[in-house]
């Protein structure tokens, strides 16, 4: 594909990555799933070595000048102009334990940005995605963010308050205080969700790029706003900590939420 190509051309291809990774997870669905232990204490299952595998040799015979980033090898040609990044499941825990609020996320960066996200959820048999210049889609149909912009009745969620030390706890807290409720472990899912207007704010800690590089694309073209704590925009080396919000107002309100509660 040319240096011209538009980050929707690469579309048709990334659905046929999530077709790949969606049929090895509705094989092996409702069976008991053996796992490691990574050196950062997250678990790790022969399934999400297998997708990655999968989803690696796609993209090497497809595109062998583009890079890759995913959760489960190493990186392979980071300073191409494009990357995909990839978290075969989102959710190994809720794998393993057969809930089935896992997924797998893949997104494509173009010098280092999210431009392309797919949230694929093969066992609700739900995706989403969008790219750059094209509306977010749920299955093929267009969401949009819910026009929400106060914290007041808000509705909250985070994966797991385990990530944050007591500075960044403070400042969850604080967000926690001003909205209705919050749904803790959400994943993935949760973000689809507040795509598609069922949730408003997602925040998250202790997170990499594979995590949140695919939801970008997909909350901003739905109408959301999504940055790291600090309201910077989202890349390959934005650290571990993210924001999503239904709305820019609404994100901004957040992020100054967070911000006063985290030097007091």
């Amino acid at each position: 594909m040319s240096a011209q190509a538009h980050p929707a051309d690469f579309l048709p291809f990334a659905h046929r990555l999530a077709d790949c990774s969606g049929a090895i997870l509705r094989r092996v669905a409702g069976e008991n799933r053996a796992f490691d232990t990574k050196g950062d204490a997250s678990p790790v299952t022969a399934i999400d070595r297998e997708i990655e595998t999968a989803l690696r040799a796609a993209i090497a015979a497809e595109y062998p000048e583009h890079g890759i980033l995913g959760e489960e090898f190493a990186p392979t040609n980071l300073d191409s102009e494009w990357v995909w990044v990839l978290d075969p499941i989102d959710g190994t825990k809720q794998f393993i334990a057969g809930i089935p609020l896992y997924g797998t996320l893949i997104a494509l960066t173009r010098n280092g940005m999210p431009v392309l996200g797919i949230i694929d959820h093969p066992m609700t048999g739900e995706r989403w995605s969008a790219a750059d210049g094209s509306p977010a889609l749920r299955n093929g149909v267009v969401v949009t963010t819910a026009k929400r912009s106060t914290l007041s009745g808000s509705l909250l969620f985070t994966s797991s308050p385990e990530p944050y030390d007591d500075r960044e706890r403070r400042g969850v807290a604080a967000v926690r205080s001003g909205v209705a409720w919050c749904v803790y472990g959400a994943g993935c899912y949760g973000y689809a969700r507040l795509a598609s207007g069922a949730l408003h704010i997602g925040i998250e800690g202790g997170h990499d790029p594979f995590d949140y590089c695919a939801l970008v694309p997909i909350i901003r073209a739905a109408g959301g706003a999504i940055s790291d704590w600090e309201g910077r925009p989202l890349g390959l080396t934005s650290g571990t900590r993210f924001v999503a919000c239904a709305t820019p107002t609404l994100h901004e309100e957040v992020l100054a939420t967070m911000a006063r509660a985290m030097v007091a």
